[in-house]
Parts: C-alpha cells; sequence; structure tokens
C-alpha cells in the first residue's frame, strides 16, 4: 500500500486581535441601547450583559483574530465589514489560502506546479461557484484538479481522508488542503451565548506519496477514520433559498445557532469512542498516544475527549490548547493546533488530529513522526 506523508503545514492569521474586554465593552453597549428601547416601547424583557469571565468560565477563550475588527466592535453594526471584491480580483479566502499554502510548500520543500490535487475545505465559502479552490489552483500555479467541499468544524480531517486516499489510488501524488475559515461573518455577535466563540484563521497542509517526498521528518498517516450523525443542534440556515423563500437574511437561524448543552453531552462521547475504536482498529490504545491534536471549540469538551482517550487526565502538552488566543476557527482549529505543537515530537511518536462539529461530523487521522 502506498504511504502518505504530511510533509508541510502552514498558517495564516488574521491581523486584528480582539481581547475578551474590548467584545464584551461593545456587546455590554449594544445591550443597553437595546434595553432602553424595549423600555421606551414597553416591552418587559431585558437582555443581559456578558463579562469576560462568562467567556473564559464558559470556554476558556481570551482572545480571536479577525479579519475586520472595527465592524464586529461598533455597537451600531457589530459584524465585519469586508468590501465586496471584483470578479477580477482575488476572492478573500483565496488570498487568506496563498498565505497558508506558501508556508506549508516552502515547510514540504514542494513547488506548488508539483501540486496535483487542491482542496479547499471550510465552514462556509464566500460564493458557490466558481469553486475557490480552482481559482486558489490557479493563483499558486498548481496542477491536477481542484474542488471545494464543506463539513463545517470536520472539513480539514475529512479533506485530508480525501486527499489521502487520492494518493493512495495512484493518480495523485502530491495534494494541498486549505482550510480558509471566516467564522466572524456568519456568528451573531448580539447573542450573549455565542458572541465570544468564533476567530478567522486560514490553515494548509501539503500530503505526499512518501516515495516522492523529499523533506526531512514529516508525518506518515497511519489511518483515517470519519463518522456523521445527523443533528439540528449546531445549525446555520443561510442558503441561496433565502431570496426564492423571502426570509430575512440577516434573522438569527441564518447565522450560527447551537445548543450548547446539547452539543457537549452528544459530542464527547461520539468523538471519545470515534478515537478509541480508530486507535483498537490499528491496533494500538490512549495509552501510546504523544499527543492529541483536538477540534479548538471549547476548554471543557477536549479536556473531557483528552481524558477519556488516554485514560487519564492530559498534560497541556498531550493536548494543546490554542483557542485560548485564537478561540474557534472551526476546521482550522486542530490544524493549527497541529502547526504549533508538533517540532518537539521524536521519530516514531504517535498522535491524533481530530475534528468535530455540526452535522454532527468528526474525524480521526492517526500520524505518526518519520
Amino acid at each position: 500500500m502506498t504511504d502518505v506523508v504530511i510533509t508541510g503545514t502552514g498558517l495564516y492569521t488574521p491581523p486584528h486581535a480582539i481581547g475578551n474586554e474590548a467584545l464584551v465593552g461593545a456587546f455590554n453597549a449594544w445591550v443597553e441601547t437595546e434595553n432602553a428601547r424595549r423600555a421606551e416601547a414597553g416591552e418587559t424583557a431585558r437582555l443581559d450583559a456578558s463579562s469576560s469571565d462568562f467567556i473564559v468560565k464558559a470556554s476558556g477563550i481570551e482572545n480571536r483574530y479577525v479579519l475586520d475588527a472595527e465592524g464586529i466592535l461598533d455597537p451600531t453594526r457589530m459584524r465585519p465589514r469586508l468590501p465586496r471584491r471584483g470578479n477580477d480580483e482575488p476572492s478573500i479566502q483565496c488570498e487568506m489560502g496563498l498565505a497558508a499554502a506558501s508556508e506549508a510548500l516552502a515547510a514540504s520543500g514542494v513547488e506548488a506546479a508539483g501540486i496535483d490535487l487542491v482542496i479547499v475545505a471550510c465552514s462556509n465559502l464566500e460564493r458557490a461557484y466558481p469553486a475557490v479552490a480552482v481559482e486558489l489552483q490557479a493563483a499558486l500555479g498548481a496542477s491536477g484538479h481542484a474542488y471545494d467541499m464543506n463539513v463545517a468544524c470536520s472539513s480539514a480531517t475529512f479533506a485530508i481522508d480525501a486527499a489521502a486516499n487520492a494518493i493512495r489510488g495512484g493518480g495523485v501524488r502530491r495534494a494541498l488542503v486549505v482550510n480558509p475559515e471566516i467564522c466572524s461573518a456568519h456568528l451573531n455577535f448580539r447573542d450573549r451565548d455565542s458572541h465570544f466563540i468564533f476567530g478567522d484563521a486560514c490553515t494548509a497542509i501539503v500530503l505526499e506519496d512518501a516515495a516522492v517526498a523529499s523533506a526531512e521528518g514529516g508525518f506518515e498517516i497511519l489511518g483515517t477514520r470519519l463518522v456523521t450523525r445527523f443533528s439540528n443542534a449546531i445549525r446555520n440556515n443561510a442558503g441561496f433559498l433565502d431570496r426564492v423563500t423571502d426570509v430575512d437574511s440577516l434573522a438569527a437561524d441564518r447565522l450560527f445557532v447551537q445548543e450548547g448543552r446539547r452539543v457537549f453531552k452528544d459530542v464527547c462521547p461520539m468523538v471519545a469512542s470515534l478515537i478509541g475504536d480508530h486507535l483498537a482498529e490499528l491496533s494500538l490504545s490512549g495509552e501510546r498516544l504523544d499527543r492529541l491534536w483536538l477540534h479548538q471549540a471549547n476548554r471543557h469538551m477536549n479536556d473531557l475527549i483528552a481524558r477519556r482517550v488516554l485514560g487519564r487526565d492530559p498534560s497541556p502538552a498531550e493536548a494543546p490548547i490554542i483557542l485560548d488566543r485564537y478561540a474557534n476557527t472551526s476546521s482550522a482549529g486542530s490544524i493549527i493546533a497541529l502547526h504549533l505543537h508538533r517540532q518537539d515530537l521524536p521519530t516514531g511518536a504517535l498522535g491524533v488530529v481530530c475534528s468535530f462539529g455540526a452535522g454532527y461530523s468528526a474525524g480521526s487521522v492517526v500520524i505518526q513522526r518519520r
């Protein structure tokens, strides 16, 4: 069987950072104005203010990077301001992808022309077509073919599975997976329970047939395993049918909506079982793992899943957390953790890249340091 290796990763971090205090300040200013409006209108319902302590306790998030902070922090707007690009200009996600892909290609020692497959995988694509992946393929000067895919927060691991299988099939020697997540665009910054959750980022991964890989080190993919289970607990109803069903495109359910407690209860055991079963399939166990690069959505979820997989409390090094700085970056989260927390691992070290999110969907990628 063809061995597939990850030889390079890349990360694009947006230029604007928003700490909890600034985010809470904007939210509370809006709450004060809205409560005054309700009082004047004779409405009895009042909105609660948010706080940095509430955010940290609920999620572990302290900061997030975004493409535009000004629009988000404006209490009269509370959403990023991203001017529309012309048809002949590069799209925002293409630009993000170029930055992350360039770093990943440099790390792998691969020229863009040597890439046979480009997959752009993320929670929200900025247009239906033409595919952002094909645009990025052209901008890079990559070969072969390209396509977009969306499995929400599991998009990266599902794309790794697709790319690895394409390489094993023999039609592709090298693949590039790119995850340009503009999560701030689908977040309701006027919802106290979720206004703090997301940030923006883009990651990239180069996968190669081990027979043609020239870079030292990297990680061999020992196996991939995916699972989906339908649930309405995490949802975004925005879509092209909005226009013909005459719905308000800014209605709450056209943005990110979740039932947080239900998600925690449903997803944690599902993900722990997925990783445990996957390891058993490979004749491995949690005790053998050196690292868990988990989806970065919530600190409490990560701690619980890692504890169940390892059979004990994880150390900070064993299950690194980056969501305190980056917040939830959807599919990019586990790849950011991999990108920033892999260099210290020796040859033979075992790890799992794992995603979980809307769908429900979850993906497990077991890798070993070369």
